[in-house]
C-alpha cells in the first residue's frame, strides 16, 4: 500500500465537456419549450462568445511590454541591420531579435534575450 495519495489536478478538458453537458440539457429544455427562445438563445451564447474572444486577444495584445531600447549585440551581429522585434510565442517573457547583414539580406543572425519589464 502507498503511503500516500497523489492528487490529481482536474483536466481543462473535463470541466469543459461538463459545462458542455449541462449547457447542452439547458439548451434541450428551452428548445422543447419554445423553438424561437432557443435558436434567440442560441444566437446570445455565439454573439456573447465571439465577443467575449474578441476582448481577450485584445486585452492580449496590448499586455506585450515594448522591445528593449538597447538590441542585443555580440561580434558576429556588428554592423547588422535590424529586422524585426517579436515576443516568442513559446517562451513567455522572451524577445526574438532578428538582423540581418547589409551585403547577405537572406542571411538572419538572431538573438532570444529575456524581456524587462519596467514595473
Amino acid at each position: 500500500m502507498a503511503d500516500h495519495l497523489e492528487h490529481e489536478e482536474p483536466s481543462r478538458v473535463a470541466g469543459a465537456v461538463v459545462l458542455a453537458a449541462l449547457g447542452g440539457g439547458a439548451l434541450a429544455v428551452v428548445f422543447a419549450l419554445a423553438v424561437e427562445a432557443g435558436v434567440l438563445t442560441v444566437w446570445v451564447a455565439a454573439v456573447a462568445a465571439v465577443w467575449w474572444s474578441a476582448r481577450r486577444r485584445v486585452s492580449d495584445s496590448s499586455a506585450t511590454p515594448p522591445p528593449q531600447p538597447e538590441r542585443p549585440s555580440c561580434r558576429e551581429c556588428a554592423g547588422h541591420e535590424l529586422v524585426d522585434v517579436t515576443p516568442s510565442e513559446t517562451q513567455k517573457g522572451m524577445l526574438i531579435y532578428k538582423s540581418a547583414p547589409p551585403d547577405r539580406p537572406n542571411h538572419t543572425h538572431i538573438h532570444i534575450v529575456e524581456e524587462v519589464n519596467p514595473r
